[in-house]
């Protein structure tokens, strides 16, 4: 199984609007910290916004925002999201053609194991990606100050037991 560009594109730019949470964020961020192109990106945010996981704000001053805190948002709907219109396999499309159609016994385990493949990624949420990950804070972070009050969140968080 490969996913597609526009997937791995939707997963970047939302960890950018998480590791930026104070922040709209504007696709030409976006882009420069992802390597991505602006063009390809608009189609990403689009869609991102389309499936209620970032509010988005037009005009001069305008951008992108996470919809919901990032712990409320799961891996697996996004990658469905951005996946589930696609095919799998062949005998997943509308115009299959395969001469095996109608006999073939492989499709009904092909759907259950990507069904699998979503479902173990359902209870991955953004912010477990992102929260106190001070690597990706360092890539992403489209503001020195932003990785400041990360940092001390972050120290936070770990000095209190749970």
């Amino acid at each position: 199984m490969r996913l597609t560009t526009r997937t791995n594109l939707a997963l970047r730019t939302l960890m950018v609007c998480a590791v930026n949470p104070e922040r709209i964020v504007r696709k030409s961020d976006v882009a420069k910290a992802i390597n991505a192109s602006e063009n390809h990106l608009a189609q990403v945010v689009n869609q991102l916004g389309q499936s209620g996981f970032i509010t988005t704000l037009r005009g001069r001053h305008g951008g992108f925002s996470l919809a919901r805190p990032a712990a409320e948002i799961s891996v697996g709907a996004v990658f469905r999201a951005f996946e589930a219109e696609l095919p799998f396999i062949e005998c997943f499309s509308e115009d299959n053609t395969c001469p095996l159609k109608g006999v073939c016994r492989m499709s009904q385990h092909l759907t259950r194991a990507v069904e699998s493949f979503y479902a173990s990624l359902d209870p991955v949420t953004l912010g477990e990606l992102t929260d106190c990950n001070e690597g990706l804070e360092a890539i992403l972070s489209l503001e020195d100050c932003t990785r400041r009050v990360s940092t001390a969140r972050c120290a936070q968080a770990q000095a209190v037991p749970a």
